[in-house]
């Protein structure tokens, strides 16, 4: 897919652009591609604020820039080939999100910049030598911060009175999965909760993976970071209501889908940032010396009308604490 998937959000924007970037001289078109492991409905909002984020920044496309669109449709084999045709099209720079797809650009290039509006750790697998200074080919934003974990579970704790019990559902194909499951363990030991592990996989759908939890008796759900899982954000929150299981989510686009809460850094707003990334690289910065930056804003999103729907009254004092609240 390429920018006719985003014609409604490109239509008429040369007009609300920058009158200075308009006014330029023409110069060479810069390509960037674009990686993403969903599809695009389901990454519209994080695509749109990328390329909103480079309007701002003054770029048009067709006079400044151009895209090269690459979807994973949700099948994350996909990608590694996904990322060689994008390294044969000869761009200058790759926006990616996500620990598969980013593995697979980095195994395909180690000379065209790589942007990675949201990873984990990138450390812990080995896409980057350190946060501030990440050597290579590749930088970003990491959606990793010390005690997420634990502050996820503690919510779901607050809201859900005697819970014991939560299923973490998480990917087999995704190597972060395993870090983030580890960090998830740690907390729930912590505050006295049984951690149970479901993959979902080629062979364990979705629906599968519920069954497996509902089987368990574990009392909620909380669903790890995955780009392949967040593209599934609206069959996930639908199946979590239907087994009247209470969900945590790692992105507010679970909850607008229908899930109950999630407490997570701004994905858009991480997209946005990353073209301020695109720009300095393209304007000759080393992606190896630009640091990978970490979240420092976080949003709490409560779905009242879920909550209302799975029998729960949510403390008076997380309404007012959640930076926005869907009735």
């Amino acid at each position: 897919m390429r920018r006719r998937d985003f014609i409604t959000l490109i239509a008429g924007g040369a007009a609300a652009w920058p009158i200075a970037a308009r006014g330029q001289q023409r110069e060479r078109i810069q390509r960037i591609g674009i990686l993403l492991a969903g599809t695009p409905t389901s990454f519209a909002p994080r695509a749109n604020a990328f390329v909103q984020g480079l309007r701002e920044l003054g770029y048009v496309e067709g006079k400044t820039v151009a895209f090269e669109w690459k979807w994973g449709e949700d099948q994350t084999e996909r990608l590694p080939e996904l990322a060689e045709e994008l390294v044969r099209l000869d761009v200058d720079a790759i926006l990616t999100g996500g620990t598969p797809a980013a593995k697979a650009l980095k195994n395909a290039t180690r000379t065209v910049p790589i942007v990675m509006a949201i990873i984990g750790d990138p450390v812990a697998v080995g896409l980057v030598q350190s946060l501030a200074r990440p050597g290579g080919n590749a930088t970003g934003f990491s959606i990793v911060a010390p005690d997420l974990s634990g502050k996820r579970l503690q919510l779901l704790k607050e809201l859900l009175l005697g819970l014991s019990s939560v299923a973490a559902i998480s990917t087999v194909t995704n190597p972060q999965a395993p870090i983030e499951f580890k960090e998830t363990q740690a907390a729930a030991k912590t505050l006295d909760i049984v951690l149970r592990s479901i993959q979902v996989s080629d062979e364990v759908s979705v629906e599968s993976a519920f069954d497996a939890i509902k089987q368990a008796s574990a009392q909620a759900v909380i669903v790890l970071t995955d780009a392949t899982l967040y593209s599934q954000r609206n069959k996930i929150a639908s199946l979590a209501v239907a087994n009247r299981l209470p969900g945590m989510y790692h992105a507010r686009g679970f909850v607008e889908a229908g899930g109950l809460i999630s407490y997570a850094p701004s994905d858009t707003d991480l997209f946005r940032r990353a073209a301020t990334y695109v720009d300095k690289i393209l304007k000759g910065a080393n992606p190896g010396d630009l640091p990978i930056e970490q979240p420092t804003k976080f949003e709490l999103v409560i779905n009242l009308k879920t909550a209302k729907d799975l029998g729960l009254t949510v403390p008076s004092s997380m309404i007012a604490t959640a930076d926005e609240v869907i009735e």
